[in-house]
């Protein structure tokens, strides 16, 4: 905390003549404050994503279960529409001499209707997981988003005193009033 403190202050004492120079202080590099973000994002963040992905995971898997139900319906009515086509194949029997082409055509349409109603909801059961996915991946970006943030700030919160902050006030004062200076 002191090396921070110090690196306030010893901004009100840097030279405005223009010169620069390599940064040897390893504490005010980004490298390093970068990866205490990065930490303190990957700590407190890991728990909050691990249950959101369990959540969402959950959820994935009650909505292909559902998907499993709808599919099993469409497989009973499949056999539904088999058994009234058998019975369909016997009336075809009995009227061959009155409409044997008739009766072919009505059992192909019944065939195409199953199928494509069958292809609809697989469908539809592919479609709602992808939506799905989306939205939880949305939702898992927003909360980690979030959850950076708030820790971010608390950090910055619990860092930042009052004396702290009057002196990098005072020091950012010094430093325009020695800017003005030279430029009057």
């Amino acid at each position: 905390m002191k090396n921070i403190t110090d690196s306030f202050v010893s901004l009100g004492h840097w030279s405005s003549a223009g010169s620069f120079g390599f940064n040897t202080d390893i504490l005010a590099t980004n490298p390093i404050n970068l990866s205490v973000v990065l930490g303190v994002l990957i700590f407190f963040g890991k728990g909050v994503l691990s249950d959101l992905l369990d959540n969402r995971k959950q959820r994935i898997l009650n909505t292909i279960r559902n998907s499993e139900e709808l599919r099993e319906g469409a497989i009973e009515q499949l056999e539904k529409a088999r058994a009234r086509l058998r019975k369909v194949e016997i009336e075809a029997d009995q009227f061959r001499v009155n409409g044997y082409s008739e009766i072919e055509r009505e059992k192909l349409n019944l065939i195409n209707s199953t199928y494509k109603t069958l292809e609809q909801l697989e469908n539809y059961k592919n479609e709602t997981i992808h939506f799905e996915q989306q939205r939880a991946i949305n939702q898992v970006r927003q909360r980690v988003f979030q959850q950076a943030l708030q820790g971010a700030l608390g950090t910055l919160n619990s860092c930042l005193t009052n004396e702290l902050h009057l002196r990098t006030i005072s020091a950012n004062i010094g430093m325009f009033g020695a800017m003005k200076e030279i430029t009057n």
